[in-house]
C-alpha cells in the first residue's frame, strides 16, 4: 500500500497487554523486536502491567505463541486496527534458521537420522521432498541444507539390520496456524487437502544464495 506520494505504508495496530510485572520487560523486548513502539505503561488491576504498543501487523505474526510461553500462560492480549502507518523496515520473525532438504527424492531413515542432530524435524521416513522444501527448524541461526534422501552403502546384512534400528525423534508435525506463525520472510506455505508443506521462495540452491548476496550488498 501507498499514499499519494507513493510512500509505502504497512497496516499498524494498537496492541493493550496486561502481564503480572515480572514479565513486561520481556514482553516490552519482545514486541521492540517486532518493531513495536511501546505507547504507555501503567499499573493495572491485581498486580498486573498495562503496555500499550502500536506495532505493524506483521509484526505479530508468530508471537502469540511466544507471547504464552513468556508469561506462563498469564497474560492477556488484545489488538485493534489502528490504520496505515510508514513501512517500518524488514524483521526477523524467528532467531533459528530452516534445515533444508538438498535434493528431491524420498526421505530415509538413515537420511533423517543424520539430520536430526542439526535441529527439529517436520517429516518422517518415507514422506517425499523436493529441492528447496523446508524440512526442520534449525538449532542454528543460519539456514541448512541437508540430504535426508541419502542412503547408506550396505557392505552386508547386519549393516541393514542396524539401519532398521536407528532411533529417530518423532517430527514435529505442524498445524495450519503452527505453519503459518513459522515461516519466515523468504518462505511460502503450501497447503493442499492432505498435507502442509514449507518451502523457500527461491528453491534453487544457488539462485537463493544470489539472492541473499544482493539483498545483503
Amino acid at each position: 500500500h501507498t499514499d499519494e506520494r507513493g510512500k509505502k505504508l504497512e497496516p499498524m495496530e494498537l496492541v493493550y497487554v496486561d502481564v503480572p510485572e515480572e514479565f513486561a520487560g520481556t514482553v516490552i523486548q519482545k514486541l521492540s523486536l517486532r518493531k513495536g513502539e511501546l505507547q504507555g505503561m501503567g499499573a493495572g488491576q491485581g498486580g498486573y502491567t498495562r503496555l500499550e504498543f502500536s506495532i505493524p501487523s506483521r509484526g505479530l505474526i508468530g508471537y502469540r505463541g511466544d507471547f504464552m510461553t513468556d508469561t506462563k500462560g498469564n497474560g492477556i492480549m488484545n489488538a485493534v486496527f489502528d490504520g496505515y502507518g510508514p513501512y517500518k523496515g524488514d524483521l526477523q520473525y524467528r532467531s533459528q534458521g530452516s534445515l533444508i532438504a538438498f535434493e528431491s527424492g524420498e526421505a530415509v531413515a538413515y537420511g533423517l537420522f543424520n539430520a536430526q542432530d542439526r535441529g527439529a524435524l517436520f517429516i518422517g521416513p518415507g514422506e517425499k521432498v523436493y529441492s528447496g522444501m523446508v524440512i526442520g527448524q534449525s538449532a542454528k541461526p543460519e539456514d541448512i541444507e541437508l540430504n535426508v534422501c541419502k542412503t547408506k552403502h550396505l557392505t552386508n546384512t547386519r549393516s541393514s539390520s542396524a539401519d532398521e534400528a536407528l532411533k529417530l525423534t518423532p517430527p514435529r508435525v505442524l498445524s495450519l496456524e503452527q505453519a503459518i506463525e513459522f515461516i519466515d520472510t523468504d518462505e511460502l506455505l503450501e497447503v493442499t487437502p492432505s498435507s502442509l508443506r514449507i518451502r523457500k521462495k527461491i528453491l534453487d540452491s544457488r539462485d537463493r544464495k544470489r539472492a541473499s548476496i544482493k539483498k545483503n550488498a
